[in-house]
């Protein structure tokens, strides 16, 4: 490079570099379940699983269990390719995540939060014709049992005592529409996985508290294989929500390890005591925007600041992280505001929105990242894998910028803005802005069609105490440009925000419900309702 190089052109070319030496570390057989059968026969007797019915594995019983029912499963399906897994986070979904890669399939981890509809377009996508579930679980989550169903606890009692490429496909959350399977393949994995244990150091010491469903990315990488292949065990429960099992957990198993979603991170900082907590050591969110106040009410709390992070499951799937500070050393490790630096063997840049020209320090524009944790591509659809990917690179959808020390900030998705009178609008920042006035998580925006101005902003929100008037009127009092305010019965107050099963928004119910509210005649038939209610009461 010249010698006049600037700091940050230095900085990106060695994190280029950096990323394109990375693919060449893994060998052909560097595979998840080899890898887990290397270490298990190291850590027989250590403790490698447990989960709130109390049942507790070690590697030893971990890697026995898993080649017991990999035999079946190779017997069973010998001609089919993927294997559909509906099961919850806990021990029994880990063992039979792994036999499924031991018994040469790949597997498929189903979103029973997300409809019939979506789970049947992923079975029809990935072909799958058996389906590993559990007759407990079924029932409790109250799931319509599908074709090519089978019970684990019958497959247990056919397991007799003497009896790559591909590791996965996930799919996509769907908050914007139909879920698309992405597949990432053993590299993939083993690639981000050795990227964050450069960054978060851990040892046979340390315990993970998992609370995200395989089915998302995070789970099925950082909650399922990163204790596996790292050698520290991990406690599993499989309600994200339930603050007072997961508390109780953290405290008996000495959790150190926490990773969760800002909406799940909130109903802990406000439900779980400091003494359940005690012994975390890394409390890390990711998923969606973590808020200033959050963040600030869980360590005032407890004492541990929360460190976001940032990825997407086409990067198998993280792609930065804030960490603590190392005692002695020099080098800035967080800052607040920020998704961090970009992961070791992860380049990051950021475009022009219009031009595509690669941007300055701390000039916003569209996101694209790469290394070796890229996925393969998206199962069956070679024509919107050619969209996203370009020369190697990952075109995110997010906007963004690099500062000039490295950090990421993230600040907001291209698909949350609305163009109205010609002006790209952001969501998020009305949303900063409504969580403030009410002081709750509880928000969001979203938009429907205008024929005037292209689109108009809604405000969904859930506060008992503000009337939709007096939210519009703090909301005409705060800075925010006239174009971003929504109209005055824009502003609508709901019983429950939608989420996905991650905890994320659920962008297309959310735009769904704006317009049902919205329409025609809605609000002449809800303000019947109010005076019908209020003539009922004062009846005597």
């Amino acid at each position: 490079m010249p010698s006049d190089a600037k700091a940050h052109q230095v900085r990106q070319a060695i994190a280029e570099l950096g990323a394109d030496a990375a693919i060449h570390r893994l060998g052909r057989n560097d595979l998840l379940d080899r890898r887990f059968m290397r270490l298990a026969k190291r850590r027989w007797f250590s403790r490698c699983l447990a989960d709130s019915t109390g049942r507790e594995l070690t590697h030893g019983k971990t890697l026995i269990g898993a080649l017991a029912l990999s035999r079946w499963i190779r017997k069973r399906c010998p001609d089919q390719d993927m294997v559909g897994l509906l099961l919850p986070a806990s021990a029994g979904g880990a063992v039979t995540n792994i036999a499924v890669l031991l018994a040469g399939k790949v597997p498929v981890n189903l979103n029973f939060t997300a409809g019939r509809e979506a789970m049947a377009s992923a079975i029809e996508q990935c072909g799958i014709k058996t389906i590993l579930s559990s007759r407990v679980f079924i029932k409790k989550a109250g799931i319509e049992k599908a074709p090519g169903t089978i019970y684990i606890e019958k497959v247990a009692k056919e397991i007799t005592s003497l009896q790559k490429g591909l590791a996965t496909v996930i799919f996509s959350s769907g908050s914007t529409g139909t879920p698309k399977g992405v597949m990432l393949s053993h590299g993939s994995i083993i690639s981000n996985l050795e990227s964050v244990a450069q960054v978060y150091w851990v040892s046979n010491q340390d315990c993970m508290m998992g609370v995200l469903p395989f089915f998302h990315c995070f789970g099925f990488t950082i909650t399922l294989w990163f204790p596996l292949l790292s050698g520290f065990p991990v406690v599993y429960h499989p309600n994200p929500l339930d603050a007072k099992t997961i508390g109780e957990l953290t405290k008996k198993y000495r959790a150190t390890f926490l990773l969760s979603t800002p909406t799940f991170l909130g109903n802990y900082a406000r439900k779980c005591t400091p003494e359940q907590f005690a012994s975390l050591r890394y409390v890390i969110v990711g998923a969606e925007k973590l808020r200033a106040s959050l963040a600030e009410q869980f360590r005032e709390k407890f004492d541990l600041a929360p460190q976001e992070g940032y990825g997407c499951t086409e990067m198998a799937p993280v792609v930065a992280v804030n960490s603590p500070s190392v005692k002695g050393s020099r080098q800035a490790a967080h800052k607040q505001g920020t998704v961090g630096h970009p992961l070791p063997a992860v380049a990051a840049k950021v475009v022009d929105l219009e031009s595509s020209e690669r941007l300055g320090p701390n000039e916003e524009g569209l996101l694209f990242v790469k290394g070796p944790n890229c996925m393969q591509g998206y199962l069956g659809r070679p024509d919107k894998t050619r969209e996203v990917l370009v020369d190697g690179w990952y075109e995110t959808g997010d906007v963004a910028l690099i500062d000039d020390e490295g950090f990421l900030r993230i600040t907001d998705r291209l698909s949350r803005f609305s163009k109205i009178g010609g002006e790209m609008v952001p969501h998020v920042k009305i949303e900063e802005t409504v969580s403030e006035l009410l002081g709750t998580e509880s928000c969001a925006v979203t938009a429907v069609a205008d024929e005037r101005k292209g689109e108009r902003i809604v405000v969904l929100y859930e506060h008992e105490s503000t009337t939709s008037a007096e939210l519009w009127e703090r909301l005409a009092g705060t800075e925010l440009p006239k174009l971003w305010l929504p109209k005055r019965e824009h502003s609508l107050r709901v019983e429950e925000i939608p989420l996905l099963g991650s905890g994320k928004l659920d962008l297309a119910r959310l735009r769904s419900l704006a317009s049902e509210m919205l329409e025609p005649g809605r609000e002449e038939g809800r303000a019947a309702d109010r005076v019908a209610r209020w003539v009922s009461s004062s009846t005597p």
